[in-house]
């Protein structure tokens, strides 16, 4: 299964013609179509319906092309990371973490870490808890920053830091003469949430549940500077981490509040793929973050 044949594929999937794909791939057509049908008889399924006016994909042919497309993106990250080292760019870390992470304290050690390895190049994706250990578990990513709890044993994991969950309230609501609010005083009104699967939103509605009431989630949003400015217009109350809940009561009309909750003090948990040795990319990154005993450190194989 060669690159040429693939990128006939889907030449011929976004012209919805063999004729016109083999054009634009440089190719004569009865080689297209020689190719084509090799795949065909290869994969055992049809690629394309043949039409009046042309061809249309099957639901093979669809499935085929959204892993060629993948292909494509991977190829040019590939090429572009080992350009790089011409420049002299001695490795790549690429970092997936949750937005609370992001927003309370991962951006300071990135920087002391890039000043320190200015020929490393960092790559930060914000996803959730769950995405980031799946993400390390299955190479995507070469370190994972994200809430406890740990879904995975695949990944090697230590403390990284500790954060604890806040309550945004519009300056004038009736809970923000308080300086701190239990959940329970939360449940009478209108919460504004992260998305599904977010690890506060996961953990409030857990805890509803136990309390047998229902999570009033009016609105979720991506993003924590949303969920500020949907408070302020008075929409609802939020749960959000700390750190960006202070900051956010300083820029906005808003107050911020203790959440009088032990489930609101939140651990954030740093993780790489088990291995025998970690690249010295990334053992450098770990031991920077969270120094630890020399047992549990893990072998560092040179690059």
């Amino acid at each position: 299964m060669d690159l040429t044949t693939l990128n006939l594929v889907l030449a011929i999937e976004q012209t919805r013609s063999i004729t016109r794909g083999a054009e634009r791939e440089h190719l004569a057509l009865a080689a297209a179509s020689k190719r084509l049908s090799d795949l065909e008889s290869r994969l055992g399924v049809q690629l394309f319906e043949r039409r009046a006016r042309g061809v249309e994909p099957t639901e093979a042919c669809r499935a085929l092309v959204r892993h060629i497309r993948a292909l494509h993106a991977s190829l040019h990250a590939l090429e572009s990371e080992v350009v790089e080292f011409a420049r002299g760019i001695k490795g790549h870390l690429r970092i997936a973490a949750n937005a609370g992470s992001i927003a309370e304290c991962l951006p300071p050690d990135l920087v002391a870490f890039s000043q320190a390895h200015p020929q490393i190049r960092i790559s930060l994706e914000d996803l959730t808890s769950a995405e980031v250990q799946a993400a390390v578990a299955e190479g995507r990513a070469d370190v994972g920053v994200f809430t406890a709890p740990l879904l995975d044993n695949r990944l090697q994991t230590w403390t990284y830091r500790q954060g604890r969950l806040a309550v945004l309230v519009p300056k004038g609501h009736a809970l923000s003469k308080r300086s701190a609010v239990s959940f329970d005083d939360l449940l009478d009104y209108d919460l504004i949430g992260l998305h599904a699967g977010a690890a506060a939103q996961d953990m409030m509605i857990e805890q509803a549940v136990a309390r047998g009431r229902t999570l009033n989630a009016r609105l979720q949003v991506r993003g924590f500077d949303a969920i500020a400015q949907l408070v302020e217009a008075g929409l609802g109350v939020a749960v959000l981490p700390g750190g960006p809940a202070e900051r956010f009561a300083r820029v906005f009309d808003l107050k911020a509040l203790r959440l009088d909750e032990d489930w609101a003090q939140r651990d954030y948990v740093l993780a790489v793929a088990r291995q025998e040795r970690l690249p010295m990319v990334v053992q450098r990154f770990v031991d920077q973050l969270c120094p630890p005993p020399a047992k549990d450190s893990l072998p560092v194989k040179d690059d």
